[in-house]
Formats: structure tokens, C-alpha cells, sequence
């Protein structure tokens, strides 16, 4: 570290050296100057020493980057003198009311409509809720990124991938479907701390896939919650506000995530509203009745036959159908069951089908309807196309292999004609695990 004494005090720290021509040893970079400000001009925001000096900090290390741009990362001293005297100044730096400035987290579609109901709010100038708008989300092989990278970069605005969050400062943190736990540094950055947009009714179905789990365990009614985060748990922070609503008769998760996606939205633009009064009437989650909805893998969607009745494998498929096909086995080789439909009361009345002793899995072509009929632990389930190397209707799949299989062993009752349950494997690494807030297409 230098300090040059000139008109002005400048501080700097220099990290690159260059070679002095007239001896051989290694002397310091000149410095690139910026104007900085007296240090006995009057400070905003916070005591004067304090708030020259990191103003001073600041100018010597130049001007941040804007957009998401990387860039260096400062050192351990420059990040220490940057702080200096802010938490003397924190309480004068904090607004009352609205606008205010806030750093918004997301990934998928749910957090797009919450995303899209901010950016909405800022553009109306004449209610001034929103000041400032900034996104956080997580990087993604595709070049478009996710959802809410795509709708942050048409409305541009800025946007930074995790784990950077920028270095702006902020009133409030939002956060919907982000899939990580904040730290309490992180936390602690938001005078009105960071609020979370929970598809539930916590605390049922706290996690990462809580609407899946919703369709998936026959819920006749969820909702949405409002919450203030906490470090180190996910979903156990006090609830700011929270409202229900009916699930609708088999609807899928993609479906109900959609209507919960714009109840969140407006709900957050109101506890917005009124942010200081929400939070001072916030209140503890129940002890009673919490509930975990954890990640959706690939074992999930293998059905299983003896066990599962035909409720229960509908209900799967209305869950995760749209994310990762049920799956089972057809004569040593895996099949995807692409599309269910439940088995009206004519067809079961079919002779093929009451005339004979069947087992689990068992698998008849019904001509007149044009589906696969499968039996499970207390019924049948209809299906009407399938995946086996490439997609196959009910029809192709009786003509390709049903049949055939049929004409060679003539002698064969129907119910060695079956599905059989897939076993993956369990090596972490041949596990493929799905997240809700990546529930897209």
C-alpha cells in the first residue's frame, strides 16, 4: 500500500509489478489515478472519515462493472477498507417507504411471473414502488439461459450468475425457486432482509419441489406463502403472508404451478406495499405439520407395479409426466409410458379382460379403443403411446412387438405378456436428479 499526499489524498494498492530498467529488481506499477473527493468534503449517508476514506477505496479502484460483467476479485484489504464505517451508517442508508431497491433470485417459470410482476411495478412511475431491479440467477448449459436470464435480458435488465450477486446496495432480496441456501453474510447485506415466494402452504412441502409433491400426494389444497428467509434451513422463516386456494380435480404440477405462479406474484406486490408492516407482523411457523418435498430423480418415475394402485400411478404421472416419462421394462429393454389415460367402465367390461386370472404388469391391446391396457395393484391403467427406441402409438407397439411376441408362444397365458418394474441403479453418479424450478420446457 502507497499513500500520495497531492491536492487530494488518494489511497491506492498496487497488485502488478514491472521491472525497474535501472536495477533488476521488481519496483511498483504506477498507479492509474481517478479524482477523488476532499476528504473534509461533507459525506452523505454515513460519518464523514468513514465514508471518504471508502469513497477514496472506491475511486482508486475504479468504477464497477454493470450488466453482469466479471471482473477482478478485490483483495482481502480493499474489501475490509471498503466496509469501513458502514455499520455506523447502516441505519441512515435505510428507506422508510417506497421505492425500493431490490435484488431479485430465480431460475424457472414460477420465479419468471414474480420477476415479470417487479418489473411491472417499477415501470409504473406513477405508483413508485420499485426503484431499482437487479437479478441473480443460476448459470445454464443452454446459451439462453434459463427463464428468468431470458426475461431479465429482454427487459434489460441487470443480470448476474450465482455465486455472483453484485455490489450495488439494496433495501430487499427476492427470492422464488432459486434452489440455494443464502449465507447470513448475504443475508444481513438487505435492511429489510430477503423475502421467499413459496409455492405452499408451509410448513407443508418446505424444499425444492413443492408442487410436485403437492399433485403427487393427492393435496386438495395448497397455496402460496410469503416468508422472510433464514440462513442455513431452507422454508423456516416467519410467514408474512400466506393464502390458499383448491387444487383443481386432476391437474397437472405444470398446470397448478402456473396458477400459483400469479397468485406469488400479486401477493408479493402487496406485502411490498406495506414491506416495513408485513415484516413487524410476521409470525412462527407451526411446529406441527411441516412436511419435506425433496428433488424429483429418476427412480421416481419407474413404476412399480405390484405396489402402486392405479390412483397412485395417475397421480405420478400428473406430477412429473412432463419432466421425466414413467418408465418401466418390456422384455429386458426400458420403455417410457408417454401417454396415460384413465380406462373407461365399457372397456372394462370386456371379457378379455374379466375372464382370466391376471398379475401386475400384464399388458392386452384393446382393438376398439386403440390403447395398451396395463394392470397394476388394483386395476388398469390405459396407454397411448409409448418410447422404445423411438415413439409408438398403442397400435404400432401391438403390431411391432405385442403381436409377434404373441405368434411365438401361442401356447402363453396374457399374464406372462407383462411390464416388469425398472431397478436403476443407486451410484450417485448414474443418478439424474430434476429440480422443480427447472420444471420447463
Amino acid at each position: 500500500m502507497e499513500l500520495i499526499n497531492c491536492t487530494q489524498s488518494l489511497f491506492f494498492e498496487s497488485h502488478v509489478r514491472v521491472k525497474d530498467p535501472a536495477s533488476k529488481q521488481a519496483s511498483p506499477a504506477r498507479p492509474r489515478l481517478h479524482p477523488c473527493p476532499r476528504p473534509d468534503a461533507p459525506a452523505q449517508g454515513g460519518p464523514p472519515a468513514a465514508e471518504a476514506l471508502r469513497m477514496l477505496v472506491r475511486c482508486c479502484w475504479g468504477p464497477p462493472l454493470v450488466h453482469g460483467a466479471r471482473r477482478g476479485r478485490p483483495s482481502p484489504q480493499w474489501r475490509a477498507l471498503s466496509r469501513f464505517g458502514q455499520e455506523d451508517c447502516r441505519d441512515s442508508r435505510v428507506r422508510e417507504k417506497p421505492p425500493w431497491r431490490v435484488l431479485f433470485f430465480g431460475t424457472d417459470q414460477f420465479a419468471r411471473e414474480a420477476l415479470r410482476a417487479l418489473h411491472a411495478a417499477r415501470e409504473n412511475k406513477e405508483e413508485e414502488l420499485i426503484d431499482k431491479l437487479e437479478v441473480v440467477t443460476m448459470p445454464s448449459p443452454s446459451s439462453k439461459g434459463l427463464p428468468v436470464k431470458q426475461y431479465a435480458v429482454q427487459s434489460q435488465l441487470p443480470v448476474y450468475e450465482w455465486p455472483d450477486v453484485g455490489s450495488g446496495e439494496y433495501d430487499v432480496g427476492v427470492v422464488a425457486s432459486f434452489g440455494r441456501l443464502l449465507n447470513e453474510a448475504l443475508i444481513l447485506k438487505f435492511p429489510y432482509g430477503i423475502l421467499n415466494v413459496h409455492p405452499s402452504c408451509l410448513p407443508r412441502w418446505r424444499g425444492p419441489a413443492p408442487v410436485i409433491h403437492t399433485v403427487l400426494h393427492g393435496d386438495t389444497v395448497t397455496g402460496v406463502t410469503i416468508m422472510q428467509i433464514r440462513p442455513k434451513r431452507f422454508d423456516v422463516g416467519p410467514i408474512l403472508k400466506q393464502e390458499t386456494v383448491p387444487v383443481p380435480p386432476k391437474s397437472t404440477a405444470k398446470e397448478l404451478e402456473a396458477v400459483l405462479s400469479r397468485l406469488g406474484a400479486n401477493m408479493l406486490i402487496s406485502v411490498l406495499k406495506n414491506l416495513p408492516e408485513s415484516l413487524s407482523n410476521g409470525r412462527q411457523q407451526p411446529t406441527e405439520g411441516a412436511t419435506y418435498a425433496p428433488k424429483i430423480s429418476a427412480g421416481t418415475s419407474c413404476i412399480k407395479w405390484e405396489e402402486q394402485t392405479s390412483e397412485q400411478i395417475f397421480r405420478l404421472y400428473r406430477a412429473i409426466g412432463n419432466i421425466i416419462p414413467l418408465q418401466t421394462l418390456w422384455m429386458a429393454n426400458t420403455i417410457k409410458l408417454l401417454d396415460l389415460v384413465e380406462v373407461n367402465s365399457s372397456v372394462l367390461a370386456d371379457s378379455k379382460l374379466t375372464g382370466q386370472a391376471l398379475i401386475p404388469g400384464s399388458v392386452i391391446y384393446h382393438k376398439q379403443s386403440q390403447i395398451l391396457l396395463v394392470y397394476c395393484k388394483d386395476g388398469w391403467i390405459g396407454v397411448r403411446s409409448v418410447m422404445l427406441r423411438k415413439a409408438l402409438t398403442a397400435t404400432d407397439f401391438y403390431n411391432g412387438y405385442l403381436h409377434p411376441w404373441y405368434q411365438k408362444n401361442s401356447q402363453a397365458q396374457p399374464s406372462q405378456c407383462r411390464f416388469q418394474t425398472l431397478r436403476l441403479p443407486t451410484k450417485k453418479k448414474q443418478k439424474k436428479t430434476v429440480a422443480m424450478q427447472q420444471c420447463i420446457e
